[in-house]
């Protein structure tokens, strides 16, 4: 057979080279190797039927916790993928230098689909993460040395994309803006963006944005009151028109508490929408309300964000955020990356961080992804739900056993 593996008569979307047409996808081995306008089926030694869906590059989610059994807030990747269409996922400094090594050897190098990741400035990375206990990994600067970030950063330097920073009342108690200040010397000595997250201040917004960098990543851009980029009135704060100005990545990253549907339709009213859209998954919020990025996405698309700007956001951007070209596109000698996606119609109740409530006539869904030249089906396809809100959750062992499964087990 000329190809292992082809996705015949979907509509193939890649905004990296502006197609939007219907289209054929041949695989082989673990590249593209043909797409074109009519593939004869029996050129492939396997079809996949995807008419009446959208075939896309594979998603990036530019901001997931996937160290899992290694930090308390993980989720495992290879659980979510097919279901959420992603082939790529970014973990956003779930490991610090004094625990990536194990993050690498057992998490990423046995993952199905790609992991890749930004270093914490704190050396034990992201440690008391929970509903009953939160330890703020930056609250003590003893674990935010620059140096330690600098030779782990070089060690690993085939998987990390970027130096990552949680600055805030809850992640960084009273240590203000230094953890910022010391993220942003280790990425400078490497040569890497940053990413910063915010949540309550101290630090404000006011005190961080002014600090980033063409290329750096301000992560939770639509977060709520406090630390929001919009006045009470809706209108956008200058310091965020500036830094878009500048060159400063706006991410997403959903998570538990970091999206508000009012700061969304005010952001994007003025023209600013998300570079980037990432769910910030983790055990606390896989539950909703995030749940994936897919719900991310379709969340922007009730909003109102045109649907190739939301595929792009999801695949182009992050690619080039991660400085990472060869994914996030389709096209002939690239990776077998896709996804397979459908825009299902319905009645849709998806929910943001403070449940406040949204009701949506269509959603996306995934019928599975190719990774690495793989085809790997949604085994829950057609089962999606119809409202979108949080599970209740108590002890953090009962979240790891609805994760995982009671004792652990995959």
């Amino acid at each position: 057979m000329q190809y292992e593996l082809l996705l015949k008569g979907g509509r193939v979307v890649d905004p990296a080279s502006g197609l939007d047409a219907p289209r054929d996808v041949a695989i082989s081995g673990t590249r593209v190797a043909a797409i074109d306008a009519d593939i004869p089926p029996d050129c492939a030694a396997r079809v996949i039927d995807a008419c009446g869906a959208v075939v896309t590059p594979g998603l990036i989610d530019l901001h997931s916790h996937v160290y899992w059994g290694g930090t308390s807030l993980g989720v495992d990747a290879d659980r979510l993928a097919a279901r959420s269409g992603t082939t790529t996922f970014i973990d956003a400094g779930s490991a610090g230098a004094g625990n990536f090594l194990g993050f690498r050897r057992h998490v990423m190098e046995r993952s199905k689909v790609r992991i890749l990741a930004y270093m914490n400035i704190s050396f034990a990375g992201i440690f008391g993460f929970s509903r009953t206990v939160m330890v703020g990994e930056c609250g003590d600067l003893r674990l935010c040395d620059p140096r330690e970030v600098v030779a782990a950063v070089r060690a690993h330097e085939d998987v990390v994309v970027g130096v990552k920073v949680r600055s805030g009342r809850i992640a960084g108690g009273t240590s203000g803006i230094a953890p910022v200040d010391l993220a942003l010397e280790a990425a400078d000595r490497v040569g890497l963006p940053l990413m910063a997250h915010i949540d309550e201040p101290p630090p404000g917004r006011s005190e961080v944005l002014p600090r980033l960098r063409r290329g750096d990543i301000l992560t939770h851009c639509f977060r709520p009151f406090p630390n929001a980029p919009v006045f009470a009135s809706g209108a956008v704060r200058p310091d965020m028109r500036l830094a878009r100005e500048r060159g400063v990545v706006f991410d997403i990253g959903h998570g538990m508490g970091s999206f508000d549907f009012e700061v969304a339709r005010a952001m994007l009213r003025d023209g600013l929408a998300p570079d980037v859209i990432s769910s910030d998954v983790h055990l606390y919020c896989v539950d909703g309300p995030a749940f994936d990025i897919l719900v991310c996405m379709s969340k922007l698309l009730a909003l109102g964000m045109p649907f190739t700007d939301i595929i792009r956001a999801a695949t182009q951007r992050p690619a080039e955020v991660i400085a990472r070209p060869e994914l996030g596109r389709l096209a002939v000698g690239a990776p077998a990356d896709v996804a397979v996606l459908r825009l299902q119609p319905g009645r849709f109740s998806f929910v943001d961080s403070g449940g406040a409530k949204l009701v949506a006539k269509e959603r996306l869904t995934s019928d599975g992804i190719v990774a690495g030249g793989v085809w790997w089906p949604n085994e829950a396809a057609g089962a999606e739900a119809e409202r979108y809100e949080p599970q209740a959750h108590r002890t953090h062992v009962d979240v790891v056993c609805n994760h995982f499964g009671c004792g652990g087990q995959r």
